[in-house]
């Protein structure tokens, strides 16, 4: 089993790397709507810079410190719904529903079966 420490920081590693590219990948919408996609893309790409200087040492601390892959892929997914609905609802502007926690249930199971059997 992991440590407490290296789950918490890949875990604080692999929020951060969300926020930008959840940013990167649906901000363009909001913000650059009226640009030329090629213009979005490369601030998207720029954005997503900054996502992969987070995420890359996130993973390499939780595989080095004792997750498997399957594990830091199902963490990732939960992270990115975790930060993607606060940034649909309050950022898009996107209405709040209830299939939100439906799929947060759903990916509570799936996190159960990727750590269940854990050494």
């Amino acid at each position: 089993m992991p440590s407490s420490s290296v789950l918490w920081s890949t875990a604080g590693l692999l929020t951060a790397s969300n926020v930008f590219m959840t940013f990167a990948w649906y901000g363009h919408l909001k913000n650059l709507n009226s640009k030329p996609w090629w213009i979005a893309a490369l601030i998207s790409w720029a954005i997503a810079l900054a996502e992969y200087l987070l995420q890359v040492p996130a993973n390499r601390i939780g595989h080095q410190g004792g997750l498997s892959l399957p594990q830091l892929k199902i963490l990732q997914e939960v992270i990115t719904l975790t930060v993607f609905v606060p940034f649909a609802v309050y950022y898009m502007k996107q209405p709040l529903r209830l299939d939100f926690l439906w799929a947060g249930l759903c990916m509570l199971g799936a996190v159960y079966f990727m750590f269940r059997g854990q050494q």
